[in-house]
C-alpha cells in the first residue's frame, strides 16, 4: 500500500501507517480501508473510565494514571469552549484511552492518535470506532516514532492546539518536534517517569536530557517537575518562543511528572525564573541563585564563607507550577461534568484545590517535610493543621502539598517553623 502526503514535503511508504481519507488529516491514503491487523487468541477484556468502555488490549495501561488522564481532559475541554476548536495529537496513545477521552468528552474536532507498536493498532481503531467511525474524519490512527509524525505534520503546517506526549523515563527527544507542531496559544502536556534523575542519583543523566544537573534534595519530587518544565523552557527559547505552566502534577506511582504548558511567541530575555536552587544542609533553609550569582553561591549562615554544606541544583524553573484562576476553571468544569464527589472520596477535588493553594505567589519552591523538621528539632512533629495555622498568625504563607502529604510548602524558614513547633509543643526555645 502507498501512502502519498497532498503536499510535496516528503512521501510515507511505511506498512505501519494508517491515515483514513479526511479533511483533517493533510494526508491522503490511496486505498483508505481499516488495516487487517491479527486476530488475537485470548478473549478481550474490557475496562470503563467514566462511563467510557475501551479496551487496553496488550498496551501497557495504568488505571492509576485516571487523574492524569481527568486532568489533561479538562484542560483540552476548556481550550476548545475558550478556541472554539480543539486539534489533538496524542503521540504515544498506547491503547487509545486518552484519545478516547479527548473525542468523547473534551469534544476534540480531529485527533491524530500515533503509537509506535503496530500491534496496538486494532485495540485502537477499535477504542477510537465507540465514539466515530472512521469514515466521519474525527480520528486517524498511525503507527510512527513519535518525533517523523511530528514532523510529518509540521511539514504540511498541519499544526495542533494540544499535544500529549506521554513518554517513559526521561526520553525528552520529543519536546523540541511537539513544540514545533504547536499552535501558538496551544497546550503542550507532557511527562517524565524517571524519579532517579529527579531524586540526583543521576545528574548527568538528567543534564543530557533536560539541561539541567541535579542534586539530591529533600523535595525531589518537586525537583522532578522543575526540571521537566525547564527542558521545555530551554527548547521553547531555542525556537523563540515562551511557555507558561498551567498545572504540574506529581503521582507517586511510576512516579509521574505531569505539566501542561501554554506555548506562547516570542522569547523572554530575562532569566527570572530559571536558575539554581540551592539547598543548606546545615540549616535547613532552600535559596534560589540567578545566573549572574554563579560563583558567589552560599548561604546566610556561614556568609562570608563558601558554604560546604550548600547543594546546588540546576538551572531548573524556579517560577510557579500552577495558574490558580486556570485550576479554578478545571475545578467548576469537573463539577457541572458531575465528576466531583461522584466516588465519594472527592480526590479530584482536593488535588485540584491543594493545587490551587500552591499557586500562591508568595510561595517559594519546595516544601518542608515534618519529619525533617522533627528530626533538626528533636521533637515529635505538631499536627499539621496546627503548624500551618501558627504559621499563618505569624504573617507566613503556607499551605500543603500534593507531592507529600506530611510537608508543608512556605516561605518560612527552617529554623522559624522550628521555633513555631516547639511554641505549640510548649517546648523551651532555646
Amino acid at each position: 500500500m502507498l501512502f502519498i502526503l497532498s503536499s510535496p514535503c516528503q512521501t510515507l511508504s511505511s506498512p505501519r501507517l494508517y491515515f483514513p481519507n479526511n479533511s483533517f488529516s493533510g494526508i491522503k491514503c490511496d486505498s483508505a480501508k481499516v488495516p487487517v491487523f491479527p486476530q488475537k487468541t485470548r478473549e478481550r477484556s474490557y475496562l470503563i473510565e467514566r462511563g467510557l468502555e475501551f479496551s487496553p488490549g496488550d498496551a501497557f495501561f495504568r488505571e492509576e494514571s485516571a487523574t492524569g488522564r481527568d486532568l489533561g481532559v479538562l484542560a483540552a475541554s476548556l481550550h476548545k469552549r475558550g478556541n472554539g476548536r480543539l486539534r489533538v495529537l496524542d503521540a504515544l496513545c498506547g491503547c487509545g484511552i486518552r484519545s478516547l477521552r479527548y473525542l468523547a468528552e473534551a469534544g476534540a474536532d480531529f485527533v491524530a492518535a500515533n503509537d509506535g507498536n503496530e500491534n496496538y493498532g486494532s485495540t485502537i481503531v477499535e477504542n477510537l470506532s465507540r465514539v466515530s467511525s472512521e469514515e466521519e474524519g474525527r480520528w486517524v490512527v498511525t503507527h510512527l516514532e513519535a518525533n517523523r509524525v511530528m514532523t510529518d505534520y509540521y511539514l504540511q503546517k498541519s499544526l495542533f492546539d494540544f499535544i500529549d506526549v506521554d513518554s517513559f523515563g526521561s526520553d525528552s527527544s520529543f519536546l523540541r518536534s511537539a513544540i514545533s507542531t504547536l499552535k501558538f496559544g496551544g497546550l503542550l502536556y507532557v511527562t517524565s517517569t524517571d524519579g532517579f534523575s529527579s531524586g540526583g542519583h543521576r545528574p548527568h543523566h538528567s543534564l543530557a536530557a533536560y539541561g539541567a544537573y541535579v542534586r539530591p534534595m529533600p523535595y525531589s519530587n518537586e525537583i522532578g517537575l522543575r526540571m521537566l518544565i525547564g527542558g521545555v523552557t530551554r527548547e521553547a527559547a531555542v525556537l523563540g518562543y515562551h511557555i507558561t505552566p498551567l498545572f504540574s502534577y506529581y503521582a507517586f506511582h511510576g512516579p509521574v511528572f505531569r505539566v501542561l504548558l501554554r506555548l506562547n511567541r516570542g522569547k523572554i530575555h530575562d532569566t527570572r525564573h530559571y536558575g539554581y536552587i540551592g539547598y543548606c544542609q546545615q540549616c535547613g533553609n532552600s535559596h534560589e541563585f540567578s545566573w549572574d550569582q554563579l560563583g558567589q553561591i552560599s548561604c546566610s549562615c556561614s556568609v562570608p564563607q563558601v558554604s560546604n554544606s550548600l547543594v546546588v541544583s540546576g538551572p531548573l524553573w524556579t517560577g510557579p507550577l500552577h495558574d490558580g484562576a486556570y485550576l479554578m476553571d478545571m475545578l467548576n468544569l469537573a463539577k457541572q461534568w458531575g465528576w466531583i464527589g461522584c466516588d465519594g472520596k472527592d480526590n479530584l477535588e482536593k488535588l485540584i484545590r491543594v493545587m490551587m493553594d500552591e499557586s500562591d505567589p508568595k510561595l517559594p519552591f519546595g516544601y518542608i517535610k515534618l519529619d525533617e523538621m522533627a528530626s533538626r528539632a528533636k521533637i515529635n512533629s505538631p499536627p499539621l493543621k496546627a503548624l500551618m495555622s501558627a504559621m499563618h498568625q505569624k504573617g507566613y504563607a503556607a499551605s500543603r502539598s500534593h507531592i507529600a502529604t506530611n510537608a508543608i510548602k512556605t516561605n518560612c524558614p527552617m529554623t522559624e517553623c522550628i521555633k513555631i513547633a516547639k511554641e505549640l509543643l510548649q517546648v523551651s526555645v532555646t
